[in-house]
């Protein structure tokens, strides 16, 4: 089974958990109406779980996510990791041996001597019988419920569309479990005022068939067995991984960096792993998942031994044109055509991605970029990470205004800049998008960051058009001052890029980097030779769903890009539909 394989059926496995989760911690909400809403709640719960493909679902996601994460844990090279992921392991961990009382107690009692575990019945216990077992419950409540939390927010923190609704999934992961505790606490205190009433818990007895003492000790015996299982699982893992540690010593490999700096490590690690378990700095903006170069080597020593780079490691540095030893730089592709020569496209044969190198023998390497990051982070991901993103990305200047500023003073032009870039930043804001970058009498603009690309395409055109028109609106206020009428050029073009924040020191702006801006500045550009007030790619169009077929279409080249762009010609930005 593939990593990537695993990793989904073991989200599979969880979204079934967090399912369970949802719907008991309402039913023990419903202790806040009255111990009768709860036991209403529970037989709808119960027709959901307790049918025979209900039960299929529930147990085989416990095993399924049980076992899977003993084996991920298993396959991990290195237990250094982030501290949440460190809190969601540990806590998951221990919730098996938590919860096996009340399982053990409330499934397995129904099910191997046909007891009913009605809330009365649970409740008694927890409250009256055994305060102390209802404190540990609410323990393993709180903990089940961060786990699933934290699973639930790494999962979906790379999504577009999260940042929007974090807050309200915030609120709702902290209301779900106040409310269950408060009904379960509502709920303990009616049970406390019934068990005082003459023959209650008789009567209670009596429909619910609790377990003799026989077949009580049966019970404790499967919850003691489960748990040797368990433990001897975790031992299994433990005494696995240090097996496998032992064994990979006598085949260990040395990595060197300059400075006399080296590491040894088994065969099996990449050279980024082995920078962070030596704690060297070595940058990696993607994390170590190959969407970036940033982690590339130069191999010093011991390059033919290494396994030869597959086909994303090639991809990857096709795309920057990696370095040769005279500095030069390769010719860039086109990634999104597979292309079966990149061999050849590469420049360096020594330039290799860390993420994605595993040696077998001892290797010399030399980072080629250096890192931001101190030793004590050399294993956490940089929290200037860029994210890639399907946007729109819009470029505008100012035709003719350096020979207009060449008739001004100083301060007058510093003037009209700041009345040209209080309007165009209007109307980009206006429309829903930011304001990236101001050089000079030039503007770059990024859309559909939180919203996606058909959104961010409107956008982008509307404010286009309103760009436009604001000019137009500035060039008649200040026409006793201007030689002539201001004009401008934009492109827009829509693909995928990496945003994030970017600079030095306190100079950090959100800004975009990929062939999509490249593209959008080249367009931009065309606008002076087709005498055009606006050129946008077909993408745009198609993106934002509007019929750009009534305008001129050609097909553009780019510099350093294979083949041409499909764009479409606007003279006038007002005769957008």
């Amino acid at each position: 089974m593939t990593p990537v394989l695993i990793r989904r059926v073991r989200l599979g496995a969880a979204f079934v958990l967090l399912t369970y989760l949802i719907l008991h911690f309402s039913n023990h909400a419903l202790g806040l109406i009255s111990l009768d809403a709860m036991e209403t709640g529970r037989r709808w719960f119960l027709a959901i779980w307790r049918n025979p493909l209900g039960t299929l679902a529930l147990y085989g996601a416990i095993t399924v996510h049980g076992v899977l994460a003993l084996w991920l844990l298993y396959q991990r090279r290195s237990l250094r990791m982030p501290s949440w992921e460190a809190a969601q392991y540990g806590l998951g961990l221990v919730l098996p041996a938590l919860l096996a009382t009340h399982v053990v107690g409330t499934r397995i009692a129904w099910w191997q001597v046909g007891t009913e575990d009605r809330y009365a019945r649970v409740l008694l216990g927890f409250w009256v019988v055994a305060p102390e077992r209802g404190i540990w419950q609410t323990i393993t409540l709180l903990i089940a419920w961060i786990h699933a939390c934290i699973g639930v927010h790494y999962w979906l923190r790379f999504r577009r569309w999260y940042p929007r609704v974090v807050m309200a999934l915030f609120a709702g992961a902290l209301l779900l479990p106040t409310l269950a505790l408060a009904g379960y606490v509502t709920g303990g205190h009616e049970v406390v005022t019934l068990a005082r009433t003459p023959g209650w818990r008789e009567e209670l007895a009596r429909v619910t068939h609790p377990p003799s003492p026989a077949q009580g000790a049966v019970l404790v015996q499967i919850r003691t067995r489960f748990l040797e299982v368990y433990l001897a699982a975790l031992l299994a893992v433990v005494v696995a991984r240090g097996a496998r540690r032992l064994w990979q010593r006598r085949r260990s490999i040395r990595v060197s960096y300059p400075g006399d700096r080296f590491v040894t490590v088994p065969v099996g690690f990449t050279i980024l792993e082995a920078s962070r378990v030596a704690g060297i700095p070595h940058a990696s903006v993607c994390g170590g998942r190959g969407r970036c170069s940033t982690c590339r080597v130069r191999v010093v020593h011991g390059l033919g031994d290494l396994p030869a780079a597959r086909e994303a490691e090639q991809r990857v540095l096709a795309r920057v044109g990696a370095r040769d030893d005279d500095g030069e730089q390769g010719r860039q592709i086109d990634l999104e055509k597979p292309r079966p020569d990149l061999h050849e496209d590469r420049a360096a044969p020594d330039v290799r991605l860390a993420c994605q190198t595993c040696p077998v023998r001892d290797v010399a390497v030399a980072p080629l970029l250096a890192p931001s990051i101190v030793p004590g982070d050399a294993h956490t991901a940089d929290v200037r990470q860029g994210r890639e993103r399907e946007l729109a990305v819009l470029f505008a200047d100012l035709r003719g205004f350096t020979r207009m500023a060449e008739h001004k003073l100083p301060y007058d032009v510093v003037f009209v800049l700041n009345r040209y870039f209080e309007t165009v930043g209007t109307a980009i804001t206006e429309a829903g998008g930011v304001t990236n970058q101001f050089t000079g009498d030039g503007v770059m603009a990024l859309f559909g960051i939180d919203v996606g690309p058909a959104a961010g395409c409107r956008q982008a055109l509307a404010a286009a058009r309103a760009m436009v028109e604001g000019l137009a609106s500035l060039s008649a206020e200040l026409a006793g001052d201007l030689p002539a009428p201001l004009r401008i050029g934009i492109g827009i073009h829509a693909g995928a890029a990496v945003v994030g924040r970017m600079g030095w020191g306190q100079s950090f702006y959100l800004t975009a980097v990929g062939d999509t801006v490249h593209v959008a500045a080249r367009l931009e550009q065309a606008t002076k030779d087709y005498h055009a007030e606006l050129v946008v790619s077909e993408d745009v169009g198609r993106y934002a769903g509007i019929d750009l077929s009534a305008f001129r279409r050609d097909d553009l080249a780019v510099r350093n890009r294979a083949g041409r762009v499909p764009v479409r010609v606007i003279t006038r930005a007002r005769e957008l539909p």
